[in-house]
């Protein structure tokens, strides 16, 4: 049997990861599960977001509920599975595990059993949906890191940024069951994530990218070729046209509330909002505590002109 391919989304959330997995739902043989990290806490009521991606409860999805009570031991409630899982989640690949799970890879039977699972969720999933990719948005680097220590998968990385600027303005109000960030707060994740994101990709570079969110909204389509390249995908398969795409139902856990839309989707460029609406107060702070991957990653500060609609690998 061939190994299984898992395209993983990582970096901080408001980047646009959901409607890219959503586009690359569309291409033959993909499977977009969304942030799966949460399907266990989100199935059992003790998250925010029960619903899947077509609409109905995890527990009820013709997908999630046959593979939910997979690695569950016979006996243990779903409930409790879901515990168990919650609890290593939390205890051993957090953001801050990253490193460690780049330096000691399955290092504790926790950490082993929490990767067993993955390896056994995503053939599941593959199995259910005839999948040949699994595109995985979690965007949680101390579980993304895992990836490579998985029998049978084949892990490639995307490290996706977005304007710290676009990310606070998107974080200043509450959607739906997603509490509001100040500035400040959300520019120190993003930090934080970006670090981690850039650890992995630099152990993985041959099996890595790292892609700017305005670079996809300029080049929608060119930059679906490339993520279908990385992952040694036919482009033909590429479902986008000019800007427009074609979305079916998916069945994502968690993500943007944008993901239970389908239908003609027009992918638009560039962010425009935040330029309008965003304080200066709010910009000061994205900048600052951006520094100094925010100009590595070529942003530039306000007035300074547009970035090259360019990614890198």
């Amino acid at each position: 049997m061939s190994d299984l391919t898992v395209l993983c989304v990582t970096g901080w959330c408001r980047n646009g990861s959901t409607i890219i997995g959503n586009v690359l739902n569309e291409v033959p043989g993909f499977f977009h599960v969304g942030e799966l990290h949460f399907l266990w806490k989100n199935s059992t009521g003790r998250g925010v977001n029960g619903l899947c991606g077509c609409g109905r409860e995890l527990t009820a999805c013709d997908i999630w509920s046959r593979v939910l009570p997979v690695g569950r031991p016979a006996g243990l409630s779903a409930d409790a599975h879901a515990a168990q899982v919650i609890a290593r989640q939390r205890s051993r690949v957090r953001t801050r595990h990253t490193w460690r799970v780049l330096r000691r890879g399955l290092h504790d039977g926790e950490i082993r059993a929490h990767a067993e699972l993955m390896g056994r969720v995503y053939r599941a999933v593959a199995e259910r949906t005839g999948a040949h990719t699994i595109v995985d948005t979690t965007k949680i680097p101390g579980e993304a890191a895992l990836l490579a220590h998985l029998p049978g998968i084949t892990p490639y990385y995307v490290h996706l940024v977005r304007d710290p600027r676009a990310v606070a303005h998107s974080w200043r109000e509450p959607k739906q069951y997603v509490y509001a960030m100040s500035a400040a707060r959300s520019t120190a994740y993003w930090h934080g994530f970006n670090l981690a994101s850039a650890a992995i990709t630099r152990r993985h570079p041959q099996r890595s990218t790292l892609l700017r969110y305005e670079s996809f909204t300029a080049d929608p389509a060119g930059t679906i070729d490339a993520l279908l390249r990385l992952c040694g995908a036919d482009p033909a398969g590429n479902p986008v046209r000019g800007r427009t795409v074609e979305l079916g139902t998916n069945h994502t856990v968690t993500g943007n509330p944008d993901r239970f839309r389908s239908g003609p989707t027009v992918i638009r460029d560039s962010d425009e909002a935040w330029r309008r609406t965003l304080s200066a107060a709010d910009r000061l702070a994205a900048t600052a505590l951006a520094q100094p991957l925010f100009t590595r990653y070529g942003y530039r500060s306000a007035g300074a002109g547009r970035l090259s609609p360019t990614g890198g690998r």
